[in-house]
């Protein structure tokens, strides 16, 4: 009984592997952050990149005013070809708006007797899905950027 005694004090005294030990309880969550904010700093990026995307179409609706279905063919083709998303996922309408109102409508025909103001709406849509969506933890996370830009005022 004695031996043991002497045994259990000897190596609880010894300490040797401890950061072994600590260092197995902390990787994993010190891993796991990371990755998160790799994935958080993703989702960011991709944000900031359809934002910005977004005002290089409205820079270039300003300078020259997509008023035919070939011109915003044109300003969807720069952001299909600057963000890499596919055709369907960009959208560039014409919108109006009649004198004072606050509201948009799809013609210019339904303003009468007022000015009416042209506008080209902007819409990209994309889909991100992060790494822990994969393995089960939460969803796919969806981009929607819509920016209205006024092009005319008749």
């Amino acid at each position: 009984m004695t031996a043991a005694r002497k045994l259990l004090a000897r190596l609880a005294r010894d300490e040797r592997g401890a950061m072994l030990i600590e260092t197995a309880f902390i990787a994993p969550v010190l891993i796991l952050m990371s990755l998160g904010a790799f994935q958080v700093s993703q989702v960011v990026a991709r944000q900031t990149e359809l934002q910005e995307a977004a005002a290089q179409a409205a820079s270039i609706a300003m300078a020259a005013a997509p008023d035919t279905a070939a011109k915003r063919t044109v300003v969807k083709d720069v952001i299909v070809a600057s963000t890499g998303l596919a055709a369907d996922k960009v959208t560039i309408t014409e919108k109006f708006r009649c004198g004072t109102d606050t509201t948009f409508v799809d013609t210019a025909s339904l303003c009468v007797g007022v000015k009416v103001a042209n506008y080209v709406l902007i819409q990209i849509d994309d889909t991100y899905t992060p790494l822990w969506a994969r393995w089960g933890f939460g969803s796919a996370l969806t981009f929607n950027v819509d920016r209205y830009v006024m092009v005319k005022q008749t």
